[in-house]
């Protein structure tokens, strides 16, 4: 995948404490639109680590690594709109991006998918297909 060398050695310096270096190779494997980086230059935005918090940057990011269905930027997509955390509300879209993260195997997205059903958020209750959700994360050792 293009970038992917960008970004591993941009992993590498992040686990050496050397963000400022990392960073500058992070900005440049999302111009191959590797979504690795993406999603680490996402977490980075929202979470203001090496560069000032910047929520509506993050998130701008984690829409353009989910494009790439990098899972765990469909997984924080769907809690951000469940929360209407940096967008706005919206449970019928954590709904499908919550779906679309178990469906690339993001352990937490199962309960997630699970819960959405039991509860009727994002989607109609129905507590038979819930079931199977929850069983399936209690499988993966996700219980809530």
């Amino acid at each position: 995948m293009k970038g992917d060398r960008l970004y591993k050695k941009a992993y590498q310096l992040a686990l050496n404490g050397e963000d400022q270096k990392a960073f500058e190779l992070l900005k440049k494997a999302i111009k191959y639109n590797n979504p690795k980086a993406l999603y680490a230059l996402a977490t980075w935005y929202l979470h203001g680590h090496v560069v000032k918090k910047n929520i509506p940057k993050g998130i701008e990011l984690l829409k353009e690594a989910a494009k790439y269905n990098h899972p765990d930027a469909l997984f924080d997509l769907a809690v951000s709109y469940e929360k209407g955390l940096g967008v706005d509300k919206n449970l019928e879209k954590a709904f499908e991006y919550y779906l679309k993260a178990a469906l690339r195997n993001e352990k937490q997205s199962f309960y997630e998918v699970g819960r959405c059903y039991y509860y009727g958020i994002g989607t109609k209750k129905d507590k038979k297909i819930a079931e199977i959700w929850l069983d399936r994360a209690e499988e993966l050792g996700i219980t809530e």
